[in-house]
């Protein structure tokens, strides 16, 4: 058991007041667990923990104008296009006339809100907080396809009284683009800070202090100022919520990507716990079926988050004109609904160089020191395993961006 503390104390350690993932009371909980020989208490922290997250509830409200393209915004975010089974619907005139809900396919904790069109006879500023039942969400992204107006900043102002906050979207940024490159004089960058400056001067006209404005095209999420929006809101969410939301995310960003893998790796030890207290118990059947269970369940979300499984990539190959055969060709892990028990399995016995079943029924029949031994061993594998997969997993969602975006330019912006 000493071994165990000298290597959950260099982990107590490395993050000093806090384990990732863990409150301070938390982690108060699992040190003391830790120090008692209470594994399996220490491990009760943690699915307590687990759980929190997964029940962990975010609402993002979409609002703005009639025709600012609020709908394809929310699909977007959602890495779908707008003719996508399941996104919102889309049109030409005000298609929403009370809040529309749309849970994330994957992480339905992860809630849009299409709100209906401010300025509206039916939905005027002043009243319009209470009629979309204001305290619902998290946070607000306003849009507008064209220049902000009084609407948008009366709005803002009533939101910030009421101690939420909310970012300032200018959508359809790619139509101007297309546009404005008839001109000989074109250049993007000019023009780019052209609109954001017009957006800020409305704005500030209307009584806002030092506004941000970000511009975005839906229809080309991964560009212009798609990323930095993506980064703010992350920045100043709470860590249970930002972590849920930056798993949500689309892949079309290389620091999204490499966000999604650190805080995916900042739970590992968690997985890597269960496993230890799991195997100092002496049923080796149960602690190696418990092993591949943990193996199976993480290695799939991974594939997931990462966007390496069939849905996602027959989506992405859509949205930017690609086969999903070549996307396919870049990735060497297997995708997620190829991940079976025996593919664990495979892993397991690949990193113990031998059946860790044999290892643990060998182990567990020596007194004290052998459960000791099988629990630092499964919590080493696991931990090693998870981390090797994940990198694996990451590398191939890297290839496949760029093969996606091939021709598109830079992929972080």
């Amino acid at each position: 058991m000493e071994q165990l503390k000298v290597l959950f104390g260099s982990i107590f350690t490395k993050h000093r007041n806090t384990l990732p993932g863990l409150s301070e009371q938390e982690t108060n909980e699992i040190k003391a667990a830790i120090e008692a020989g209470d594994l399996s208490g220490a491990a009760y922290v943690v699915q307590r923990s687990d759980e929190l997250l997964k029940k962990t509830e975010l609402n993002i409200a979409i609002t703005g104008e009639s025709g600012a393209g609020k709908s394809s915004f929310l699909n977007a975010l959602r890495g779908l296009g707008d003719e996508d089974e399941g996104s919102a619907e889309t049109g030409v005139v005000e298609t929403t006339i009370e809040p529309e809900r749309y849970q994330h396919s994957k992480y339905p904790n992860v809630i849009f809100w299409d709100l209906p069109g401010i300025g509206t006879p039916d939905f005027q500023p002043d009243t319009y907080l209470e009629q979309v039942t204001f305290n619902r969400y998290d946070f607000f992204i306003i849009l507008a396809s064209e220049r902000f107006r009084a609407n948008h900043a009366k709005l803002a102002q009533e939101i910030h009284k009421m101690g939420k906050k909310f970012y300032f979207v200018r959508s359809k940024v790619d139509l101007d683009i297309y546009n404005e490159k008839r001109k000989k004089s074109f250049n993007e960058e000019r023009t780019l800070e052209k609109i954001r400056n017009d957006c800020v001067n409305h704005l500030c006209r209307e009584g806002m202090s030092s506004p941000q404005v970000f511009l975005v095209s839906s229809r080309e999420f991964q560009k212009y100022d798609s990323p930095k929006l993506q980064k703010k809101l992350l920045k100043e969410l709470g860590s249970h919520k930002k972590h849920v939301f930056l798993l949500a995310l689309p892949n079309l960003s290389e620091p999204i990507l490499e966000k999604k893998k650190k805080v995916l790796q900042r739970q590992i030890w968690k997985q890597a716990l269960k496993s230890c207290a799991i195997a100092a118990v002496p049923l080796p059947a149960l602690s190696v079926k418990c092993d591949i269970g943990i193996l199976l369940n993480n290695m799939r979300e991974y594939c997931e988050s990462f966007g390496l499984d069939d849905i996602s990539l027959i989506i992405l190959a859509s949205q930017v004109g690609k086969s999903v055969a070549e996307l396919k060709d870049v990735i060497k892990s297997p995708l997620a609904n190829k991940i079976s028990k025996e593919t664990a399995e495979k892993l397991l016995r690949e990193a113990t160089g031998e059946g860790l079943m044999v290892v643990k029924h060998f182990v567990s029949m020596i007194p004290l020191i052998g459960t000791v031994f099988a629990a630092e061993r499964s919590f080493i594998v696991t931990y090693r395993m998870l981390n090797s997969f994940l990198d694996g997993v990451a590398e191939d969602a890297q290839r496949v961006l760029v093969k996606a975006l091939d021709g598109e330019g830079k992929t972080n912006n």
